[in-house]
């Protein structure tokens, strides 16, 4: 007959943790850099600590892993990553359409009046947003694809000066009664 062996495995879990001082005085030192030399930073200082100390870092410092590994890869090859930030995003209405906003433009110039009052210099138009939208479809041959949201071209109206409100007229004087003579007999 065999023999059944059983094996106790005892697994240890490392757990890092780091002094209190170092980590206000680690915390406070990251927040003052900016960029490349808060990444670098990090990284050196999750390299000193060793074996566990991304993690480390992570849940006592607050700390992104990615970016303490970013900052690790460039302290280790010394090429500085450069971050792209202008290309993150949505790029404006106005950037994927340049004729956009003359159309808007030509089709809103015919509608728009000052203010009456003139007050102010602002443009008051009768027209919405999406009856424009509307018209770019029909008179410029735009599809749905091409053209921004309704919500869009109202924010774009509204940024190049033109506001969308009733227009009230001026109003004529109301008939007042002339005063009345009594004469004395």
């Amino acid at each position: 007959m065999y023999k059944i062996h059983t094996v106790k495995i005892t697994i240890l879990i490392l757990v890092m943790t780091i002094i209190e001082p170092m980590v206000s005085v680690l915390k406070n030192t990251a927040e003052q850099l900016t960029g490349i030399a808060k990444r670098k930073f990090m990284g050196e200082a999750v390299n000193n600590l060793g074996k566990g100390g991304q993690r480390a870092a992570s849940r006592q410092l607050g700390w992104c892993r990615n970016t303490v590994m970013k900052g690790q890869r460039e302290v280790t090859t010394g090429i500085d990553c450069i971050d792209n930030f202008t290309g993150r995003g949505r790029k404006k209405a106005e950037e994927l359409n340049p004729r956009l906003i003359p159309d808007i433009q030509s089709i809103v110039d015919g509608e728009a009046q000052a203010d009456p009052s003139l007050k102010s210099t602002r443009m008051y138009i009768k027209i919405t947003a999406p009856e424009v939208r509307r018209q770019l479809k029909e008179r410029f041959n735009y599809s749905d694809e091409m053209l921004p949201s309704v919500m869009t071209i109202r924010r774009k109206l509204n940024e190049y000066g033109y506001h969308l409100k009733k227009v009230r007229k001026t109003l004529p004087k109301k008939n007042c009664q002339k005063p009345t003579l009594f004469l004395k007999i």
